[in-house]
């Protein structure tokens, strides 16, 4: 029996892509009849257990977290995370005997699992899922030059680390190059996310249904896409962009959206359950990303799941995902031009939109969450044993 604790202060409704990744991982793990998983995330309300079958566990510990905003989490959210649950954690070591630790991030926690290596001498596993890699994200600068000596130190000592696509891992290796940092990406439930008939769609909307989410911040660029779907409109197009989630530009996309007179073509559809998001996916015509940094993106994900074509930057997993001119194209950065372009060749061409819909759900049957969860199964019984 591999027994391992494992650390995300994102887990659903709270975060984003990684809590909704670690989701689907344990649902996996759940189905394994030799390995035990318990995993210490945040609450935004009071303490609770959860089971997933007989050998997953979810600690939920309360962190004081707003949860108006439940996709941003605030530096004061991720200390008092941490604090909690070093202490938690403390407790479940005492009562049962680890043979690893695993952590979504690397800060914080990565830190846990170095301190609780160096402590208890429990081996650790960290997978890379954005923020924690040193110059993903603008809007942690300061922080990073601050953290990055750190950031390597737990790298160093781990047993792996894994990034969730090929280019977050390059952005990782110029960090610390030392490191034999290895990939896993993200996974896709294809049985939950299905293609519907391009008529049906139609038969639901006669605007041409464009999907985009799912954390509302300055990173994702979704200013330049309401630009583009300001052009389309102004070229006549019958377009509707819905922008699923939550986050800290929301309101300033608003006020975006309603200079530009576009309230009837742009619709933010807020934060959407796990049981409904498919049928957003389902009537979609096309997902698109303009991210300006990613790891591996989940909605995108689903997307190909839900035979979508598929419009993104150059950035995360973009290179596992598109096929520039199979199942999508990849576009410019911040190029409005650029966005508005691929649309056209897609709205303008049943059949190029029918054939990449065909191409993105072949892509998709290769990235099960299944295939993740056995991949992880093999590296904890590696890491476990040292």
């Amino acid at each position: 029996m591999t027994r391992v604790l494992f650390f995300n202060y994102e887990y659903p409704p709270l975060g984003g892509g990684a809590g909704n990744a670690t989701s689907y991982l344990l649902k996996e793990f759940s189905k394994i009849p030799n390995l035990k998983v318990d995993l210490v995330t945040s609450s935004t309300g009071a303490y609770k257990e959860e089971k997933i079958g007989k050998n997953i566990t979810i600690y939920y510990l309360p962190i004081g977290k707003n949860s108006s905003n439940l996709h941003f989490q605030s530096q004061k959210d991720l200390i008092v995370y941490t604090w909690r649950a070093f202490f938690f954690s403390l407790k479940l070591i005492k009562r049962n005997n680890y043979n690893l630790t695993h952590s979504f991030f690397t800060v914080p926690c990565g830190a846990l699992s170095w301190f609780f290596c160096k402590w208890k001498k429990i081996p650790y596993i960290v997978s890379l899922r954005g923020s924690d890699v040193p110059g993903y994200s603008e809007r942690f600068g300061i922080i990073y030059k601050i953290i990055t000596p750190f950031v390597k130190v737990i790298w160093k000592n781990a047993s792996k680390v894994f990034a969730n696509s090929s280019s977050f891992k390059d952005l990782a290796l110029k960090i610390y190059s030392k490191k034999d940092i290895g990939v896993i990406t993200n996974g896709v439930s294809t049985e939950q996310f299905k293609p519907r008939p391009i008529e049906e769609k139609i038969e639901k909307s006669e605007a041409f249904k464009i999907l985009c989410g799912t954390r509302v911040t300055p990173r994702k660029g979704f200013r330049f896409l309401i630009q583009a779907i300001k052009k389309l409109k102004d070229n006549g197009r019958n377009v509707h962009l819905e922008i699923i989630g939550d986050g800290n530009e929301k309101e300033e996309l608003r006020a975006l959206v309603r200079s530009l007179g576009m309230e009837n073509e742009v619709s933010f559809v807020g934060v959407v359950s796990r049981d409904s998001i498919k049928e957003y996916f389902s009537f979609a015509r096309i997902f698109i990303s303009t991210s300006l940094n990613e790891g591996m993106s989940n909605a995108m994900l689903e997307a190909l799941a839900s035979g979508l074509p598929i419009i993104a930057t150059n950035t995360g997993g973009t290179k596992e995902m598109v096929r520039s001119g199979l199942n999508g194209f990849v576009i410019k950065m911040k190029d409005v031009d650029d966005i508005v372009e691929k649309i056209e060749i897609i709205i303008s061409n049943r059949e190029t939109e029918e054939r990449m819909a065909t191409e993105s759900r072949s892509i998709s049957k290769n990235l099960s969450w299944k295939n993740v969860a056995k991949k992880y199964w093999e590296e904890y019984k590696i890491a476990g044993k040292y």
